[in-house]
């Protein structure tokens, strides 16, 4: 049984701009294939936590104003690849955010993973999801929230009975985040595409980049990730 199971679904990249869904479709996944989310900013918020030798070094370097390093992100990516709830699979948040990053996946399933974690080799599948720029304004900017219960409406797509007020917390007035206003998310979408451009290129260069149409129901997106999924697993 541990056998037929040890390689459920394999790495899985997911892609695409704040607003595309990512959030959603990992819940989904992880719910579907029993596999965890491994985030990079999970992973940072950990070590500093734990006080671990990666967790000090980051801490240092944020107290100075400055990023974090490829290589102090690297192997806190590395170190959580190794525990043994990854061997079914994985979906990864927030990394690779660089070709370079990329790149250093790849030799570690390579040289570390492959085989080791189960018998047949498994590059990661990457998922980008394709948003529409107009459609992604919509998602965000229309996005708002009941302080009271959490529910989620959009004024767009999933608006409230009464216009602004929460259908669950009567008479609460829904709330927008303050990084959904649109000279916020403008110059994020901007620097998205321009920084996770190459990775995509990367991915499409090794062949192993599947787009999926992301402007379709939450639903039909799904789906259409299963099904890249399942085809990869047989």
């Amino acid at each position: 049984m541990a056998q037929e199971t040890s390689c459920a679904v394999g790495p899985i990249v997911l892609l695409g701009p704040p607003g595309a869904g990512k959030g959603t479709q990992s819940k989904r996944i992880m719910e579907h294939y029993g596999v965890p989310q491994i985030s990079t900013g999970d992973l940072l918020r950990e070590n500093v936590v734990q006080g671990t030798d990666l967790g000090k070094a980051a801490k240092a370097v944020m107290a100075r104003g400055q990023l974090v390093s490829d290589d102090l992100v690297c192997n806190m990516v590395r170190q959580r690849l190794l525990l043994p709830d990854t061997t079914r699979g994985y979906i990864l948040d927030g990394f690779p955010r660089t070709a370079a990053q990329a790149g250093w996946l790849d030799a570690l399933l390579e040289h570390e993973l492959f085989d080791k974690r189960c018998p047949t080799r498994s590059w990661p599948i990457v998922i980008r999801l394709e948003v529409d720029y107009n459609q992604l304004l919509l998602r965000i900017t229309g996005r708002r929230s009941c302080p009271t219960c959490g529910r989620i409406y959009n004024v767009h797509f999933q608006p409230p009975r009464t216009d602004e007020v929460c259908d669950e917390a009567h008479g609460t007035k829904l709330v927008a985040r303050n990084d959904d206003r649109l000279e916020i998310i403008q110059p994020r979408l901007t620097a998205f595409q321009e920084q996770t451009r190459p990775v995509a290129d990367y991915y499409q260069h090794t062949g192993r980049l599947i787009s999926v149409n992301g402007d379709l129901p939450v639903d039909d997106v799904t789906e259409q990730i299963y099904r890249i999924l399942e085809d990869h697993r047989a």
